[in-house]
């Protein structure tokens, strides 16, 4: 007979048992969450990885890729990490509300030295995780100081700024923007619902680039909207992700903001500095918003900060530092706002030669949407059917509403693109 186990193996032995049956007894409290769809961007990405052709195309992509299809770094963001390197710089937190140097060069991109040094004194900012942080952080600043009154997106607008708004319980409604059928601004029908709608309610403006559709308004019509907005005491709530990469000047595409100001709106503006210095992962934004006086601009900025501070306790420091090393420098601004234009001319000259390239086959179709909008995407006017031939047939992945990302559209690939969107487009 085999020697009886030991007290301590009996013990062991017995713990185990209880720890499996307890174990066992105890069902998931998430047993039942439902999987939710993948991100329609990062959808597009996962299948175009999986495609084993040389041939395929990535235009989903909203980052910048230069004409190799390479990820761009700045040459004027090289320069300032090779300086900062060279500084030694330690590695702290950033208090809540992030760095003062680079808040003080941010909003005076945003509004200008001028109207800085005239209103700079009622101006409070944060830092932010980048554009999308701001526009969180101003959503939940509306829910708490602005209850009750709506928030109105373009329609279309920016795939992410619906659930932004919702999840901080704003009541988001939205005004008409696109035409389908001109591929143009429906400048009547937006005027027309901001004519409409309550007093009080916060419109959101994508300050230029106009994310999906490249539609922006002209400066005569951004006049239009300054002034239908001021009489219907409406509050204007500034996206501004691509300054700089609608025209290759950041002045001239602040152009709606310094106006709204000048005439007497008291904007909020989410402000992204992902595409203009190319500090994607970095995530540097910022959130401003303009009050009437000293004590008004102290008690909204210490609000901010008190929100900002469950969610995400201090803003990163390394892109900030990248921001002030350049904006420091007249050589260094030089450089960045010689990078920006390239970068502008490149997707400009893509859009020129992509309409090109339809036209001389002959197409039936109108293409001059594709010059006529301006920044980083185009709005093809593509049917999602359209939009899957050119994936099985072709290799070209876009999202299902014909946006294609210009940006990751290259000269060695813009005369394939025109001939698939050539065969995908002509009628049967």
């Amino acid at each position: 007979h085999p020697p009886p186990p030991s007290f301590s193996t009996s013990r062991g032995a017995m713990r185990a048992g209880i720890a499996s049956q307890a174990f066992s007894a105890i069902a998931s409290r998430f047993a039942s969450v439902p999987k939710g769809p993948e991100d329609a961007i990062l959808g597009v990405t996962l299948a175009y990885r999986a495609d084993p052709s040389p041939l395929k195309l990535n235009l989903g992509v909203g980052a910048y890729r230069d004409d190799q299809g390479r990820p761009f770094v700045l040459p004027a963001v090289r320069q300032a990490e090779r300086r900062i390197l060279e500084a030694d710089l330690d590695m702290e937190y950033l208090p809540v509300a992030g760095d003062r140097e680079f808040l003080s060069r941010a909003v005076r991109l945003a509004y200008s030295d001028h109207l800085i040094a005239d209103r700079g004194h009622t101006l409070a900012a944060v830092q932010t995780i980048s554009g999308t942080g701001a526009l969180r952080l101003a959503a939940e600043f509306l829910r708490r100081y602005a209850p009750g009154s709506s928030l109105l997106l373009p329609s279309p607008s920016w795939a992410n700024h619906t659930p932004i708004f919702r999840d901080a319980g704003c009541d988001v409604q939205s005004y008409r923007y696109y035409d389908p059928s001109t591929k143009s601004l429906d400048f009547a029908g937006l005027m027309e619902d901001l004519a409409r709608v309550d007093q009080g309610s916060t419109v959101l403006l994508h300050t230029c680039a106009h994310n999906p559709t490249g539609v922006d308004p002209s400066e005569d019509q951004w006049k239009e909207i300054s002034a239908v907005m001021h009489r219907r005491q409406l509050y204007p709530l500034f996206d501004m992700a691509y300054q700089g990469f609608a025209t290759g000047d950041g002045d001239v595409d602040a152009f709606p903001i310094r106006h709204f100001l000048g005439q007497g709106h008291r904007p909020i503006v989410a402000q992204s500095f992902s595409k203009n210095f190319g500090l994607y992962g970095h995530r540097v934004g910022a959130l401003s918003i303009v009050g009437d006086d000293v004590d008004e601009k102290d008690a909204m900025e210490s609000q901010l900060k008190i929100i900002a501070r469950p969610m995400y306790s201090n803003p990163p420091i390394h892109g900030v530092r990248i921001i002030n090393e350049i904006l420091s420098s007249d050589e260094l601004t030089g450089q960045w706002k010689s990078d920006m234009k390239g970068m502008a001319d490149r997707i400009r000259a893509m859009r020129e030669q992509l309409r090109q390239g339809l036209e001389s086959r002959g197409n039936p179709q109108s293409w001059r949407h594709i010059t006529d909008q301006i920044g980083m995407f185009c709005f093809t006017g593509l049917t999602p059917t359209q939009v899957i031939r050119l994936r099985d047939e072709f290799h070209i992945y876009l999202t299902q509403n014909g946006r294609i990302s210009m940006a990751g559209v290259a000269a060695s690939t813009v005369d394939y693109l025109a001939e698939a969107m050539d065969a995908v487009t002509r009628p049967e």
